[in-house]
C-alpha cells in the first residue's frame, strides 16, 4: 500500500474505532483493501468481503415477511424502537463465535 493509503486506513480505521463501530478481532480472517478516489481527490476505503463471505455460516432460518410480523403484533400494546443506522453496531457477539 503506497504511503497515502497507509495514513488514510490508519485515520478512518482510529476514527472507527474511536467511535465503537468496529473494534479489534481475534478471527483468524482478514480481507483485502484498497482505495479509490472520490470526485473531491478524497480517498474512499473499499473492502472485498466476497471470500469472507465463502466461509461465513448462512443463516438457518429465512427473514420473515412484514405481514406476518405485523399478524403476529395482534391486540399488543406496547412496542419499543430499533434504531437501524446504529443498532447493527450495537448487537454484541458471544466471545469465542467471533469468527
Amino acid at each position: 500500500m503506497a504511503l497515502p493509503e497507509l495514513e488514510e486506513l490508519r485515520r478512518q480505521l482510529k476514527e472507527l474505532l474511536d467511535a465503537r463501530h468496529i473494534w479489534p478481532s481475534k478471527a483468524p480472517y482478514g480481507v483485502p483493501a484498497l482505495f479509490q478516489r472520490k470526485h473531491d481527490r478524497s480517498l474512499r476505503l473499499c473492502i472485498n468481503y466476497r471470500d469472507l463471505n465463502e466461509v461465513t455460516i448462512k443463516n438457518k432460518y429465512p427473514i420473515p415477511l412484514i405481514v406476518d410480523l405485523f399478524d403476529r403484533l395482534g391486540k399488543a400494546k406496547h412496542f419499543s424502537k430499533l434504531n437501524l443506522r446504529s443498532g447493527y453496531h450495537q448487537i454484541h457477539i458471544t466471545e469465542g463465535d467471533e469468527p
